[in-house]
């Protein structure tokens, strides 16, 4: 039997429950929801979490369509996973944890004593450090943004390959291979020997369908690549990028587009505009150097030095 929580499977069977983590305001016990798919046979483990970031709903969704679609007799090792890490903040759909107005992807490793983001980092890398591989779901919160899978061990960490690898097996079409901030999982888990990517699913509100898919897909190419299920995959290359140039805007107005996400783009390029109310034109913005539009404000309204979108620099296929 594999436990995790109170969720328990034997071999070939699925068992779902809580991760207690804490008590709410009004003294209540609450857990994160898990699940434990346990394989028939005999193999790696997999660990795969969603929404730490409470408004990052895709990873959810992608978590509610892979588990019904796996069988676990067919399947070799073992999956762990965790459907809400933010729990607080996806109760208000607020991107970080509302009792300690912190970022939960900023605690790892966690603290078993400290506030409520390190307690839950701290009991979602206990459950990380079981596993053989690690799947971070993520998105790019409200903002518009390209389907991508991040490698945040930066490229002289002792695992950047093996993490670089992950990311192209998962399959989004774009990667970003950047050293990511402190605290992040994806930072601290290469740590421990366990190669981790954040696939950072599109950005919306709510959810999308097209990138909860490409979830779906991603982690069926991961099972399948690393031996968890038969067959083989095809793994097609992937843009890759190792920075952002980041444009806000000089004035205030309203932003219109004149690149696509996804758009390859040189200095120079127009990629925005910003009008007044009446439509009159007040300031067009290039780019500063060759790259890919990557990520948008969704809301058209800027103020005075509001960011408005993100180019990605130092593009290449991997």
């Amino acid at each position: 039997m594999t436990a995790l929580g109170t969720a328990r499977a034997d071999p070939g069977e699925v068992g779902v429950g809580r991760l207690v983590v804490g008590e709410t305001r009004d003294g209540a016990e609450f857990g994160l929801p898990v699940a434990v798919i346990n394989g028939a046979d005999d193999g790696k483990t997999l660990y795969v979490q969603a929404a730490s970031d409470g408004d990052e709903l895709n990873g959810v969704g992608v978590v509610s369509r892979f588990v019904p679609q796996i069988d676990p007799t067919e399947l070799s090792g073992t999956i762990l996973l965790v459907g809400i890490v933010n729990y607080h903040g996806f109760q208000v759909a607020e991107h970080r944890n509302p009792i300690d107005d912190t970022k939960t992807n900023r605690t790892y490793p966690g603290d078993e004593n400290g506030t409520s983001s390190e307690r839950i980092a701290h009991a979602t890398f206990s459950a990380a450090k079981r596993a053989d591989y690690v799947l971070d779901l993520h998105q790019g919160s409200t903002s518009r943004m390209l389907n991508e899978v991040r490698v945040r061990c930066g490229r002289r960490h002792r695992l950047h390959e093996e993490c670089l690898e992950l990311a192209t097996v998962f399959g989004c079409g774009y990667v970003l291979d950047q050293k990511g901030p402190d605290g992040q999982l994806a930072r601290v888990a290469p740590d421990e020997g366990i190669p981790t990517v954040d696939p950072e699913l599109g950005g919306c509100v709510g959810w999308d369908e097209e990138s909860i898919e490409l979830g779906v897909q991603g982690i069926f190419n991961v099972l399948t690549h690393y031996g968890f299920l038969e067959g083989e995959i095809t793994q097609n290359p992937q843009t890759r990028a190792t920075g952002f140039d980041q444009h806000g805007s000089p004035v205030g107005g309203l932003v219109h587009w004149q690149r696509e996400l996804g758009d390859r783009v040189s200095p120079g390029d127009p990629l925005f505009t910003v009008s007044d109310v009446f439509g009159t034109e007040k300031e067009t913005i290039t780019a500063d150097s060759a790259g890919i539009l990557w990520r948008s404000r969704r809301l058209p309204q800027v103020a005075t030095g509001e960011y408005v979108c993100s180019v990605a620099t130092g593009v290449d296929t991997c």
